[in-house]
């Protein structure tokens, strides 16, 4: 029999008690860090899962206060010191976005809503519309039943319109060159000339398809396809101001928008405040309406109150400079 006196075997101590404490508080900092500064290097694959975290990323700003809740927790100094890397580099990234980059002045105002084929009230969505004071409204997910109710509740403001498909715009100012742009077998995308008392522009109103999360990934496929066809169009455009406006299903961070974003600016992130999501209405977590410009700026960008749609209408201030002779570009 063992000796009840004798000491107990020595057993070496376990490498997962014998860590400093808030260990795994700093590694995940660390691994937080690199997803926000280093998304781009994020593989695509399988299931564009890069395109996923990108649309999720101004989201990892809740892992923070996690992750310093742990660290005071396990009365760690060294995990509390290294939350203030993934901290610094969100702000970074995201702060800029967070002040109110507004200014006064402006030509125009342009009013984008996706108005859900849905909706109950088409009526009172159009009056909402109009209340914006919006000079150049583009509508998206119009329906056969509703397109006429819009082009009956609008026309008083807006003498000029052109729809086709599920997409619409109505306009203030006289439009010409008006065609549907063939991103998919049926209509979603037009293009128009938009005859401005400073000039013209050209405006694009789109309304890509839609994606999911599923098991199998990020199912953007569909819509990167049709924004492909999209870019292809902008990039035969012969005027020098551009304006894409409508539901691209997408966030501007998403790397598949890039064909659009690197050649256009968004209103939002560069005279807006705040991330200025759009969906879902009752409770926004991600912007995917947008309006980006090329060959002009915008003063002033944000979101309109709810309507009886699923999404937030958005809305910019443009301010034109004079339209020259030079100025429409040729084709190569």
């Amino acid at each position: 029999m063992p000796n009840p006196a004798s000491p107990p075997p020595h057993r070496p101590p376990s490498p997962w008690t014998s860590r400093p404490r808030g260990t795994t508080t700093t590694i995940c900092s660390a691994v937080l860090t690199l997803i926000i500064a280093g998304h781009d290097w994020l593989p695509d694959s399988p299931g564009r899962l890069g395109s996923l975290a990108e649309t999720l990323l101004p989201w990892t700003a809740l892992a923070l206060p996690a992750l310093l809740a742990a660290a005071i927790l396990r009365r760690s100094p060294a995990a509390t010191v290294a939350l203030v890397v993934p901290i610094t580099v969100w702000l970074a990234v995201f702060g800029g976005r967070l002040t109110d980059k507004s200014s006064p002045g402006g030509d125009l105002t342009v009013v984008s809503h996706n108005v859900h084929q849905e909706n109950p009230d088409p009526h009172g969505t159009a009056r909402s519309l109009i209340a914006s004071g919006a000079n150049i409204l583009a509508l998206e997910e119009l329906s056969p039943d509703t397109a006429p109710l819009y082009e009956q509740a609008l026309a008083a403001t807006y003498p000029y319109h052109f729809y086709d498909g599920t997409v619409g715009l109505w306009s203030q100012y006289p439009l010409r060159d008006t065609r549907p742009v063939p991103i998919m077998p049926w209509t979603r995308a037009l293009r128009a000339t938009v005859d401005t008392p400073r000039g013209p522009l050209a405006v694009y109103v789109a309304h890509l398809p839609s994606v999911r999360v599923t098991p199998a990934g990020f199912t953007a496929g569909a819509r990167d396809e049709a924004l492909d066809r999209l870019a292809a169009d902008l990039r035969a455009e012969r005027l020098r101001r551009v304006i894409v406006m409508g539901d691209l299903n997408g966030s501007t961070d998403d790397r598949a928008l890039r064909p659009l974003t690197l050649d256009m600016t968004s209103a939002q992130a560069t005279a807006g405040k705040g991330f200025g999501f759009t969906w879902p209405a009752r409770f926004p977590v991600v912007r995917i309406d947008q309006i980006l410009l090329k060959g002009m700026n915008a003063t002033s960008a944000w979101t309109l109150p709810a309507t009886t749609s699923d999404h937030l209408p958005v809305a910019a201030r443009l301010s034109l400079s004079p339209e020259t002779p030079e100025s429409p570009r040729q084709r190569p």
